[in-house]
């Protein structure tokens, strides 16, 4: 039995179950794509011109990396580049290779078969730069930009006292590393990200950066592409030019296994930077004359899990509590966060539902609260197709509502059942949502009590249940008839702890007064209005009737 559903569409991405299949090339999807395409330039723009980040590190990693991946689904369409328009008037002398991405300890594993003599370091979480010194001096710095070319962030560069001014190398120097925000002890699985990359970017895009904002950029030195052949020779020669953290943060690995343990470490170990992940290298590389915008064969990444992820939202659902609360539900295309693979997330109360607006085709941010209750942050990515949804009336439900089956009572009234056999009420072995969604499919329950008066051929006639699973609920529903009264006022939703109550008699309950329940503690005239109108209700009062039949104490 599902919820009370308002909307489950099929969008673009229904059907697509492993990431490297394709979805079908609908209108929608052209037109969800051009979305998203639209948005990254949006992200790119603010990031690279102006040093801005309007989006989270990972969750930019994640759109770009579904935008690829639709991208390559249409073989007539080119992917995009990140880093289009991020250029500027500064060359590199060496250029500003990417990275790719391995998904996995497998792709890992499948790399480092066929190649030699690798380095694994952690994969600094800042932005690029490219510093060059001549006669021991530095003459330039410069930002990635789109690899080839880039801003000139000398200025800023001599202000940041981790970038020396001076080294003892007179030779010509080219130095590809990492400008960091120092964060002492910082835990990347207990901190995350903390935004690191797009601070620094938005403090070197600033023509007025302070002493103190300086202060707090560091440096990983990652690549000397004119050093030493030797990946040996040039972290001992990095460490004494004053770039001890290269030779640190960097160390032979001959298996997978060993990647693994590094990136575990790193990632539950206190760092003097946020990283997000690691950077496995050949120690051999070609000259940098080589090089290209464009990930490189002797390096890759392998980054961290996710801490939050960027969802596609499939259909939106509301479920209807036993109380009448309205919970919307949005069924997502499956993503995977923190190795859990999530496919629903709650989002929250129905006035939020309605203030973010969410439909079928958004895209949403969600994380993990506690490690493991999957929780909706934004919405990151809305689709300009609002999808029209049937969405439940607040009045209609509350806690007197769904006291009967119906179509409308579907997910009160089921809520109702797994309420009345949980253990804070009758407490029922063997009977939890899944037995009452048997008996309701069956059309065996019509009342809240039905159940009480199943044979055992009845429950055999049920679709599922068997001789022995038949047997027995019959036990259980027996037992449930010795059940203390407190237990039963807790079952049928009693606004009152029934521990509170001195009557133990169902009757007296029913004939008390306004004046009479306004004499107990804490008990004001809205909950006494409450308390009267729940025992005179005509389902409640018929629910009585029947418990006393079935001889119940206290009824």
């Amino acid at each position: 039995m599902k919820h009370w559903i308002a909307a489950a569409l099929p969008v673009l991405l229904a059907s697509l179950v492993h990431a490297d299949e394709c979805p079908k090339q609908t209108t929608a999807h052209s037109r969800q794509l051009n979305e998203l395409s639209a948005q990254i330039a949006q992200w790119d723009d603010a990031y690279h011109r102006q040093g801005r980040s309007l989006v989270s590190d990972e969750l930019y990693d994640q759109a770009r990396t579904r935008l690829e991946h639709w991208q390559r689904c249409l073989s007539d369409t080119a992917t995009a580049n990140p880093l289009s328009g991020a250029g500027g008037p500064a060359r590199h002398p060496v250029t500003q290779t990417g990275l790719r991405k391995l998904e996995d300890e497998r792709a890992v594993n499948r790399w480092m078969a066929s190649r030699q003599a690798l380095w694994i370091q952690p994969k600094v979480d800042g932005v690029a730069v490219t510093l060059i010194y001549s006669g021991g001096h530095l003459q330039q710095a410069i930002s990635r930009g789109d690899g080839n070319t880039g801003q000139d962030w000398t200025s800023r560069a001599t202000r940041i006292a981790a970038i020396p001014k001076h080294l003892t190398d007179d030779s010509e120097l080219v130095l590809q590393g990492e400008l960091y925000l120092q964060r002492p002890a910082h835990i990347q699985a207990k901190h995350g990200g903390a935004s690191a990359r797009s601070t620094v970017a938005g403090l070197m895009a600033r023509e007025d950066l302070q002493e103190a904002q300086a202060n707090d950029i560091g440096l990983f030195v990652w690549d000397w592409p004119n050093g030493p052949d030797d990946m040996q020779q040039r972290l001992d020669h990095l460490a004494q030019l004053g770039f001890d953290d290269s030779r640190h943060y960097s160390h032979p690995v001959i298996t997978a296994t060993e990647a693994r343990q590094w990136r575990e470490r790193w990632y539950r170990n206190p760092l003097p930077f946020a990283t997000d992940g690691v950077v496995l290298r050949q120690g051999q590389r070609p000259s940098g004359e080589r090089w290209r915008a464009e990930p490189p064969h002797w390096a890759a990444a392998w980054k961290y899990p996710a801490s939050e992820a960027l969802a596609l939202v499939n259909g939106v659902e509301f479920s209807i509590g036993r109380s009448g609360r309205i919970t919307p539900l949005l069924r997502l295309h499956p993503v995977k966060l923190d190795d859990r693979t999530i496919r629903v997330v709650s989002a929250g109360s129905l006035e939020r539902w309605q203030q973010l607006d969410i439909r079928p085709g958004d895209q949403v941010a969600i994380r993990l609260a506690g490690q493991t209750i999957p929780q909706l942050t934004d919405v990151v990515v809305q689709t300009a197709n609002r999808h029209e949804l049937d969405v439940p009336r607040r009045d209609d439900y509350h806690a007197l509502s769904c006291l009967r089956a119906s179509a409308p009572c579907t997910s009160q009234f089921h809520a109702r059942l797994t309420w009345l056999s949980s253990k804070q009420a009758l407490n029922l072995p063997d009977i939890g949502a899944g037995t009452w969604e048997k008996l309701l499919q069956a059309q065996r329950i019509d009342s809240l009590l039905d159940w009480l008066e199943l044979s055992e051929e009845q429950l055999l006639a049920v679709p599922g249940i068997g001789q022995q699973t038949a047997a027995t609920l019959r036990k259980r529903f027996a037992e449930a008839r010795q059940r203390p009264f407190n237990a039963w006022l807790r079952a049928l939703g009693t606004p009152i702890n029934p521990d509170n109550l001195a009557i133990k008699d169902w009757s007296q309950l029913q004939q008390r007064s306004l004046v009479e329940w306004q004499k107990l503690p804490g008990i004001g005239p809205t909950r006494a209005a409450q308390l009267q109108r729940f025992f005179q209700h005509e389902e409640i009062v018929a629910l009585g009737d029947r418990l006393r039949l079935a001889g119940v104490d206290g009824f």
